[in-house]
């Protein structure tokens, strides 16, 4: 009796586990969208499948060793024998976990570099550049090319390679949308860059992935990704009706808490331009121009 209730002890409890699965949505990074993001997946499918080997061997050969050396087996005055030591063994049980750590560190020095650059298969074209700015809890996305700014959504162009200049003006955040690319982190005394791409259209959720403060659980962000001309008539359609930000409309941004979408025309970068002389990144002579345009302006106020 005891052993049926166990029984069905373990049985309630996988198929409560597998019921409570079936209902889960798919992991978003192991759902990619760009080559970026697709890189990654398959290092982290590469690094699932590596350490379940692992499990599988290691349950099979204690297995192996209770059924072989199990006590029912001996006789009542057996004694096991006095063993030194075998170097057979020993080389195996250490070889084996360096030459396994070895693989993924240089799986994932080449992923690295791989995904620090500009995507695979868009290395030929001009990327867009976005200035994307974290304050208490809301996310700005400057446009300085297309002259439009927007808070907590981002459009975005499928088939170009998108430039990502990340800083906060409060605390350490990180900008992440997982089904693009990993998250890299923006703060308030340099820039950083994230190259990203989308391959399809399609919808995005984007968020802080490091905890600052509070509001954290809401500093989320929507992306939408379109063709090319979906994306140039909505920059027209912006230029149209958005009202222009202003330097105390930017202030009053900055002022924590949480807002909705918001749309403008022109940038804070006029009034308010990113830290200067630490910009992260291999620049292009654009960037250069960009950033020197801007040492005259007054530092970035938090």
């Amino acid at each position: 009796m005891h052993k049926k209730g166990i029984k069905m002890a373990f049985f309630t409890v996988f198929f409560t586990i597998i019921t409570i699965l079936s209902g889960c949505e798919p992991l978003l990074v192991l759902d990619p969208k760009g080559p970026q993001a697709e890189r990654q997946a398959s290092d982290i499918l590469l690094s699932i499948g590596v350490m379940a080997f692992i499990v599988i061997v290691v349950f099979a050969l204690l297995v192996y060793m209770l059924v072989k050396y199990r006590a029912s087996k001996q006789k009542a005055d057996y004694e096991p024998p006095h063993i030194e030591g075998n170097l057979w063994v020993e080389v195996i049980m250490v070889g084996i976990p360096v030459l396994i750590v070895a693989f993924l560190s240089y799986v994932s020095v080449q992923s690295n570099y791989i995904v620090e650059a500009k995507p695979k298969g868009y290395e030929d074209k001009e990327p867009l550049v976005v200035y994307a700015s974290s304050s208490n809890w809301k996310w700005h996305f400057s446009y300085p090319e297309e002259g439009i700014e927007t808070v907590n959504y981002l459009y975005i162009p499928t088939d170009r390679p998108l430039e990502f200049k990340l800083y906060s003006y409060g605390p350490i955040t990180s900008f992440w949308i997982p089904q693009l690319g990993g998250q890299k982190y923006a703060m308030g005394d340099h820039v950083t860059t994230l190259h990203l791409a989308a391959d399809v259209p399609g919808e995005f959720m984007g968020r802080n992935a490091n905890f600052s403060g509070k509001g954290f659980a809401e500093n989320t962000f929507n992306v939408t990704a379109m063709s090319q001309e979906d994306f140039d008539d909505w920059v027209k359609e912006v230029k149209e009706t958005a009202k222009p930000i202003t330097e105390e409309k930017f202030e009053e941004l900055l002022e924590p808490g949480h807002l909705g979408q918001q749309t403008y025309t022109g940038t804070h970068l006029e009034f308010s331009p990113p830290p200067a002389g630490h910009d992260h990144s291999e620049e292009t002579p654009e960037t250069e121009t960009h950033t020197e345009s801007h040492t005259g302006h007054e530092g970035m106020s938090h």
